[in-house]
């Protein structure tokens, strides 16, 4: 028997479609105010309006009863609000196109909206992060398609089948390390990322007896083939002027989602069993926020602890982990703190080394040396 309770947040999920309705809605405020700058408002929504709404709305740390779950599952209004943001995802793409070739814009104006049209695609691969963690084949195929505009197909095979059985550990390219920046971490878990999708893929493919060239079963090269037509298709269409954006903006959506990679694990170690392996994950072993406005715009990404415990767990059910280490502040103003080192290393080492009551063998330690202030 399902039973059912009311989700005070249910149509407030729909304020995510805000970013991908973020170029649409530069166009109009540029227009309004005749202001340039306003062609950067979906990076603006992100660094400056979320912050502040996180800080008046403040946390919400309440969970649903556990015996509402599985109907709050089995709703799937919760779903189209995830299907919903790819065709804005796209018709936003292709007016930005329309407008680096159209409208009267100089270069800055035109690196403003490559920035927008950017978070559009990094929060892109949030929504191909939920959707692909579930076992439906349309969810899958939406998620393949979130991610090409990206370029970062690889994640739908990587983060499942790698990052998830070592997270919180040396081997994994995505989880950062105590002393690592952000700078550092970046091409660290992309180029390891891409590697380890790759090779994840390769070997599934060959215990099934087929070719890793096949484009009919790697999931790889699959994504990968999806970001070249979706690239060919918008360059025949508008000239290659547009080439140049395109790129940026897939780079910023690259920047953008690994440095939300870099603060969900940032530090944390799973310790090590008898035998040598890893113990489960639990947890303690992600970073969590309770911040509102954040959670609402990223999906609840920011429950990154249950997340990582029960991975087929959609996003409206995922709960607050008391025991899990808490951040000072939604991943909207972190990322931003991701990006100066010592301001994150002033805010993070101290909680750090307080969640392992200051023992430095329970970190996962950066290579290099490391001296606590």
């Amino acid at each position: 028997m399902l039973v059912y309770c009311k989700d005070p947040y249910r149509y407030l999920w729909l304020c995510a479609l805000i970013i991908p309705g973020s170029p649409f809605l530069a166009w109009v405020l540029v227009h309004w105010f005749n202001l340039g700058v306003f062609w950067a408002t979906g990076a603006l929504v992100i660094a400056v309006l979320v912050p502040i709404v996180d800080k008046l709305a403040g946390m919400n740390k309440t969970n649903l009863p556990e015996e509402a779950l599985r109907a709050l599952e089995q709703d799937r209004y919760y779903r189209w609000c995830t299907y919903a943001y790819l065709p804005l995802q796209y018709a936003g793409v292709v007016f930005a196109c329309w407008a680096w070739t159209t409208a009267p814009m100089g270069l800055p104006e035109q690196f403003a909206l490559a920035a927008t049209v950017g978070v559009v695609g990094g929060v892109g691969i949030n929504a191909a992060h939920e959707l692909g963690h579930q076992r439906v084949d349309l969810e899958q195929r939406l998620a393949k398609i979130a991610l090409a505009q990206s370029g970062y197909g690889h994640f739908f095979v990587e983060h499942n089948h790698g990052h998830h059985l070592r997270v919180a550990t040396p081997d994994d390219p995505a989880s950062a390390r105590y002393g690592e920046s952000y700078w550092r971490f970046l091409p660290r878990s992309v180029f390891g990322g891409v590697r380890s999708g790759w090779r994840y893929e390769r070997e599934r493919l060959a215990r099934r007896g087929r070719p890793w060239w096949s484009l009919r079963h790697n999931n790889v090269l699959q994504g990968w083939v999806l970001t070249a037509m979706l690239f060919v298709v918008l360059i025949a269409v508008f000239g290659w002027s547009v080439a140049p954006w395109l790129a940026i903006q897939a780079v910023m959506a690259v920047i953008f989602l690994e440095a939300a990679n870099y603060l969900e694990h940032y530090g944390l170690l799973r310790s090590t069993r008898p035998d040598g392996s890893f113990e489960r994950v639990a947890p303690r072993h992600s970073w969590n926020s309770d911040h509102r406005c954040s959670n609402l715009f990223l999906y609840h990404l920011q429950r990154h602890s249950d997340h990582h415990a029960n991975p087929r767990r959609r996003y409206q059910t995922l709960r607050s982990m008391r025991e899990a280490p808490q951040l000072p502040a939604g991943y909207a103003m972190m990322i931003l703190l991701a990006f100066v080192p010592p301001l994150w290393r002033t805010v993070m080492d101290k909680r750090l080394l307080a969640h392992y009551d200051q023992d430095l063998t329970r970190v996962n330690l950066s290579p290099e040396r490391y001296t606590i202030r």
